[in-house]
């Protein structure tokens, strides 16, 4: 036997009912809007609305906020399909605000809210801040180690509108200290100051004609696509502490030095730094140890052809100031190169009769060079931190945090691609992505740490 529903008659039911009644008890928005004061968004738009009174007033700043939020929290593709779930779901109208019937804003509303009065204003980033100091006052976050990476969001822009461009390259942010350094081990080796540097060629990219902000990214062996890249950085418990964004042709290393300024300014008690081999470079390690961090970083393996001696079985004999080759054979200090490489050269009559020349070298001349950063010695540290267990377990913990922050940003929260174009546009969306994402493990944090309502 079952109940037959009259299904007409039920739908025309009227009841008195709000819409308070019509939120599940135990929904996690529940939890979102009790975990944080939304009212402190009220203080951030303090000046952006005009007080002339002869239109239609503005949208409420809280409910448009929120109305963002549900889209990134919920991971809903679009702005326009975010207002059509909110029209027929009572929980969102109750988030936001609204009553039953009352009309929801258009889906347009928060693009010309951001052209009329966010753009240009650090009001994204204020947001995440603020959720981010909440989760730091109440102990959610740990700043003993920090995990570093980056990852890429699809651009809204079709790869096949391209143009190839000529663009100055880029000096590096380290270059002027570099340059002191190899001048100063090129006097100690009693060599000539190195002449002054050409100006660097351009370098030839592709741009795109539809959003020339982003960057062509090789993912993989063969596909390319125009992307932007997020450099973010998180703690151990999965809070994102801040992030960097840029094209998506810039290597993650050369984006290092702004997102680690950000982290250890926002949190200076910081004492590992966690990165994959990427980020393994000379400066960047010099950078964390002299800052009296430690850099947690994987074995990074050498860049040598198959069947070839590796770079680790030629032996550095520090007194004498020289390399040992596999055959025992001597290879003497040469020259420090503008790249910041010692270099040492073989005798071409060692080479010439050597059982072992098709391992070691191709040179015509038969003469084998092995070079030697002038921070060696960084990365040797960097290699002894690694085989410390304590530093070792924190670096095996990246895949239980910054991998799982953008496993869970792409899969749950929409962070695959972006409908935006411009690198303005992508960071702040960027920035209530991740306050979003801190948003909903802070509630998650109070209701374990039993400092939600009673009612939770």
């Amino acid at each position: 036997m079952y109940e037959k529903r009259n299904r007409e008659e039920r739908q025309g039911q009227i009841h008195m009912i709000s819409i308070e009644d019509l939120v599940p008890k135990n929904h996690i928005i529940r939890e979102i809007d009790a975990a944080i004061d939304f009212s402190f968004i009220y203080d951030e738009v303090e000046g952006m609305y005009s007080d002339f009174d002869g239109g239609r007033p503005g949208v409420d700043p809280v409910s448009l906020f929120k109305i963002v939020m549900i889209q990134y929290i919920f991971g809903i593709r679009s702005m326009r399909q975010t207002i059509k779930e909110i029209e027929s779901n009572y929980a969102y109208r109750w988030f936001i605000g609204y009553d039953i019937g009352e009309d929801i804003p258009h889906f347009s509303t928060f693009g010309k809210n951001y052209s009329r009065r966010f753009k240009d204003t650090d009001i994204f980033e204020n947001i995440f801040t603020h959720i981010l100091n909440e989760a730091v006052k109440y102990g959610f976050v740990d700043e003993n180690a920090v995990f570093i990476d980056g990852t890429h969001i699809k651009a809204s822009a079709n790869k096949r509108k391209s143009a190839k461009k000529a663009v100055p390259q880029k000096v590096k942010n380290y270059q002027k200290e570099l340059d002191e350094e190899i001048e100063k081990d090129r006097k100690a080796h009693d060599k000539k100051p190195l002449k002054e540097k050409k100006e660097k060629a351009d370098k030839i990219v592709t741009e795109s004609t539809t959003d020339p902000e982003c960057g062509m990214f090789h993912k993989g062996e063969h596909e390319r696509q125009f992307a932007y890249v997020a450099n973010t950085a998180c703690d151990r418990h999965n809070f994102v502490l801040d992030f960097v964004v840029g094209a998506g042709n810039i290597h993650d290393s050369v984006m290092f030095d702004n997102i680690y300024e950000k982290v250890v300014t926002r949190f200076p008690k910081v004492e590992v730094i966690s990165a994959d081999a990427g980020y393994k470079t000379p400066w960047i390690v010099k950078q964390i140890i002299d800052d009296g961090r430690i850099p947690s970083m994987p074995y990074k393996r050498p860049m040598t052809k198959k069947g070839f001696f590796k770079k680790y079985e030629y032996v550095y004999d520090e007194y004498y100031d020289c390399v040992i080759c596999p055959e025992n054979k001597i290879l003497e200090y040469s020259t420090t190169n503008r790249e910041g490489y010692r270099e040492y050269k073989s005798n071409p009559c060692d080479c010439m009769n050597c059982p072992k020349r098709r391992q070691c070298t191709e040179s015509k001349a038969a003469q084998k060079t092995v070079t030697i950063h002038v921070w060696e010695s960084y990365m040797e540290k960097a290699e002894d931190y690694r085989h410390t267990k304590k530093y070792g377990d924190i670096y095996k913990l990246r895949k239980e945090t910054i991998e799982r922050v953008f496993g869970d940003a792409k899969e749950k929260h929409g962070m695959r691609y972006t409908n935006y174009r411009g690198l303005a546009k992508v960071t702040a969306e960027a920035a209530l992505r991740f306050a979003c994402m801190n948003l909903k493990k802070l509630a998650k944090w109070k209701k374990k740490n039993g400092l939600l309502p009673q009612s939770f």
